[in-house]
């Protein structure tokens, strides 16, 4: 899952593509007007982007998705063009906006693509409100801040907003903000989201919606906790033994960290795709 300065550099040196005809608007949630955008047409499909993100920095993977779907893109609090609230920002939280987000829109149930704090939302909405997820494509996660790479463990206790306040960073930001001078707050509340407890595996161990686990191979978790996680979720035994397979996946993509994770668009809708149509390759065994 994001995790503040790794991300930092991808905001920046990602291009604004063009994602087709999207139309913007906004809706009221829980104290905030939420920039939204709408594409495609199809099934209801909900994407949510990574920590300082917004949805141009999501890449062409929103494009493609809406040759499908019908796309839901969100940004959440604080993000792009979504105003900041004096409330922390935390995964139950964020779950809930997307919760009242669908309500507001009369979105019943939904698909849902998150990626790195986007994820973990996304996973957070499954666990609280599983009526209203459909599937879930969870894009660089962690259920659980022991699997996280203990360089990153080691980072968290060093982060402060001087590290963020002045930099392009800021600027970046501030070209969407509805408030350019509210960084520093916005940034000491994703601080705090670092700090927030996170040990979500017996709430994982009871999901009954399939999830895609979908990470790089040099992620900012570990391949272990990618493994515990597909387990908890019924994944891992052996196929051709006469029992189905399960309904969640995992992918691992090669050569890749985390901030290269979300723009290998082909690769991602390679695994994406099939998920969402519920399509499994045949084995020799199969009828």
């Amino acid at each position: 899952m994001i995790r503040s300065l790794i991300l930092a550099s991808a905001i920046l040196a990602t291009t604004l593509p063009a994602l087709g005809e999207p139309v913007g608007d906004y809706v009221d949630v829980n104290g905030m007007r939420m920039y939204y955008e709408k594409s495609g047409s199809g099934d209801p499909l909900i994407v949510l982007h990574g920590a300082y993100m917004n949805i141009p920095t999501m890449g062409t993977i929103i494009g493609r998705l809406a040759e499908t779907h019908e796309v839901y893109a969100l940004e959440t609090q604080g993000h792009g063009r979504t105003n900041d609230l004096d409330r922390p920002i935390t995964y139950p939280n964020m779950a809930g906006d997307v919760a009242a987000f669908m309500d507001a829109v009369g979105i019943e149930k939904a698909d849902i693509v998150g990626y790195s704090m986007g994820a973990a939302t996304g996973l957070r909405l499954a666990i609280d409100h599983p009526e209203k997820v459909d599937q879930l494509v969870a894009v660089s996660v962690s259920y659980d801040m022991e699997g996280a790479q203990p360089e990153f463990l080691a980072m968290i206790p060093t982060m402060a907003p001087e590290m963020f306040i002045g930099s392009p960073m800021e600027d970046a930001w501030k070209q969407f903000a509805p408030d350019p001078d509210g960084f520093r707050p916005f940034v000491e509340r994703m601080i705090a989201l670092e700090h927030e407890p996170l040990a979500w595996g017996e709430d994982v161990g009871k999901l009954d919606v399939p999830v895609l686990i979908i990470a790089g191979d040099a992620d900012m978790m570990t391949l272990e906790h990618l493994v515990s996680m597909f387990k908890l979720l019924g994944g891992g035994m052996a196929g051709d033994m006469g029992n189905p397979l399960s309904t969640s996946r995992l992918a691992i993509l090669p050569a890749t960290s985390h901030t290269a994770v979300i723009d290998q668009t082909d690769l991602l809708m390679g695994f994406i795709d099939p998920f969402l149509k519920g399509e499994t390759p045949k084995g020799m065994f199969d009828q």
